[in-house]
């Protein structure tokens, strides 16, 4: 399953810094708007300890973690639905992520130019905001006048012409449709920008995250989602030292973890994502799948012969694997299982597929 990530912000507010930390890539953050200019993508593996005891139990030669797409998508500035900035060509990039990461500037820096002259948290979110309701709004401008035609042929596309309306309602109050009463699902083909899921990114000074009435505050802007707090350039430095030296850093300044952990978390968990396990002597290895899919459905994320001629799923919770020590004394245990077409996976599960094709 392919999941993509577009991180979106006002030009310097560390975007490009945090997408360094998160691939170790080297793209350029320089200090001044549009740095970036063409989109620039890295896959990044999820942080996923259970992975390495797996490989010590089947002795595997390589550990392949879930993999996200982030995508650094050029600085968005007031009027850039209209065509201000960069334009449309960021507007078309976020469309074809998944979800949408907002970058916004905490950090206060007398070298780091800030596009609109002060750091206002809240007032950059309203920025951006703005410009994706707008832009959200232009596209809806053009397709419910379609959609009246179509809707006098076409039965199944009522639906979507009644829910393209609400959402054209709730964007006029400058109000994101994720979270909204809109049916979502009925105009998907929209790709509106603000019916994607969105996270929230706050870029604090190092001295700034034990803060926690700072941080409380902050949080309170981007309820119910949930709000994470890093600071970049430290995050950036961690990604360039070896294990033991960024867990001195960290304790250094009160973490027990990187952000960016954190940040792949509620990545999976806004986008209703988990993990199941496979093992073996080549390979120990997270795939991705949505929560509430059937063994088939997972079954086929690896290939999908695996979904057409799935058989049977045997399973054992990592953790019982984890106690027996070895597939042969889980079934000893009698903890491994045979699971079949509607079986619900589990986050977790170490799974081997039996398939006919």
């Amino acid at each position: 399953m392919s999941l993509s990530i577009g991180i979106v912000g006002l030009p310097n507010v560390g975007k490009s810094t945090l997408f360094n930390a998160l691939t170790k890539n080297n793209v350029l953050a320089a200090n001044y708007p549009f740095a970036t200019i063409e989109p620039n993508v890295g896959v990044v593996g999820v942080p996923d300890t259970r992975l390495a005891v797996l490989a010590k139990i089947f002795s595997s030669e390589k550990i392949l973690p879930a993999a996200v797409s982030f995508v650094d998508i050029a600085g968005i500035v007031k009027g850039a639905s209209e065509g201000a900035g960069l334009g449309n060509k960021f507007l078309a990039n976020i469309r074809e992520s998944d979800a949408i990461c907002q970058v916004i500037r905490v950090f206060r820096d007398g070298d780091v130019v800030h596009v609109d002259g002060d750091v206002n948290p809240k007032k950059d979110m309203e920025t951006i905001n703005t410009e994706l309701c707008l832009a959200d709004l232009q596209t809806l401008e053009k397709a419910i006048p379609r959609l009246e035609k179509e809707v006098r042929t076409i039965k199944e596309k009522v639906p979507v012409l009644a829910a393209a309306k609400e959402a054209a309602e709730i964007l006029n109050k400058g109000q994101l449709l994720r979270g909204s009463k809109v049916d979502i699902d009925s105009i998907l083909e929209l790709q509106l920008l603000t019916a994607k899921p969105f996270l929230y990114v706050f870029n604090v000074d190092a001295a700034e995250l034990s803060d926690n009435k700072l941080r409380d505050e902050l949080a309170a802007l981007v309820k119910p989602a949930e709000a994470i707090f890093l600071d970049a350039k430290t995050e950036a430095e961690l990604a360039d030292l070896d294990d033991a030296d960024a867990l001195e850093l960290l304790k250094s300044i009160g973490l027990t973890e990187p952000g960016l952990s954190t940040l792949a978390r509620v990545g999976f968990n806004t986008l209703g994502l988990q993990t199941y396990l496979t093992a073996g002597p080549k390979e120990a290895r997270a795939w991705t799948i949505h929560k509430g899919d059937t063994a088939p459905a997972a079954a086929g994320v690896i290939h999908t012969d695996f979904q057409k001629g799935f058989i049977k799923a045997e399973i054992v919770a990592f953790d019982d694997l984890v106690t027996a020590g070895s597939m042969v004394q889980a079934r000893a245990n009698g903890k491994v299982r045979m699971e079949g077409k509607d079986y619900v996976m589990a986050d977790g599960d170490v799974v081997e597929f039996r398939f006919n094709v």
